[in-house]
């Protein structure tokens, strides 16, 4: 009889153990379903967070010739420049609306930036410091306003995915978007990005873009992106 009690009283602490679980797990399930596809702001993609993606977007971008980069691409046609492992990156523009035609494989997840920023020590030598660094990527994208829609859905809440990467190294090339002095340098990014989980196979639309408006006690100036890339996934 005591072992019969016994037994029922692991039951019944292994289903409350349970349901306390699931209880503490309800917030985080309602804040991950608000834009549903898409990687949570706190979660760890392919075991890195957000603001390590971030870091590997901009050595993605950056490093890529000006004449060949996703970034001045008007229809499309270098989206798969320099493009490996489990994550797809997609460019923004350089102000002016852009749209482009893209061919991407099947179980890739996709990351982009509504509106993103970096400064570094090569586009500015004043800049010795990581916190140096990061203040300033953090004033170039100050009051922007991101929107992202995807397949005619757009998405909530936007303000909740404005990440900040570590500090990271690249190197730019001779003929770089920035016009920098080519060479190794040292960068920090701020802005906002989404991940999303892998397409099904077909056709999809996704139009990212916003607004910065500079501002002159920061010594920042007014910037914009917009893109909107058809996807075909195969």
């Amino acid at each position: 009889m005591n072992t019969i009690l016994r037994e029922n009283e692991v039951v019944t602490m292994g289903l409350l153990s349970l349901l306390l679980f699931i209880i503490a797990m309800i917030p985080t399930a309602i804040a991950d379903s608000i834009n549903p596809g898409v990687f949570p702001v706190n979660s760890k993609p392919f075991g890195h967070t957000y603001g390590e993606w971030s870091a590997r977007w901009w050595q993605w971008a950056a490093q890529i010739p000006s004449n060949i980069n996703p970034v001045t691409d008007k229809t499309g046609i270098n989206c798969a420049q320099n493009q490996s492992g489990p994550v797809w990156f997609l460019a923004g523009s350089s102000g002016a609306p852009v749209f482009r035609n893209c061919v991407i494989p099947a179980g890739k997840a996709i990351l982009f930036a509504p509106l993103n920023s970096e400064c570094s020590t090569a586009e500015d030598s004043t800049l010795k410091t990581e916190d140096q660094l990061r203040s300033c990527a953090v004033n170039q994208d100050t009051g922007g306003d991101p929107h992202v829609i995807v397949d005619g859905v757009t998405f909530q809440s936007m303000q909740t995915y404005k990440v900040q990467s570590p500090l990271f190294s690249f190197t730019f090339p001779k003929d770089n978007i920035f016009g920098a002095p080519p060479g190794p340098t040292q960068s920090v990014s701020d802005g906002w990005y989404i991940m999303l989980q892998p397409l099904s196979l077909g056709k999809h639309t996704i139009h990212h873009y916003g607004v910065v408006l500079g501002n002159p006690t920061l010594g920042t100036q007014s910037f914009a992106s917009d893109a909107t890339y058809n996807l075909v996934v195969k």
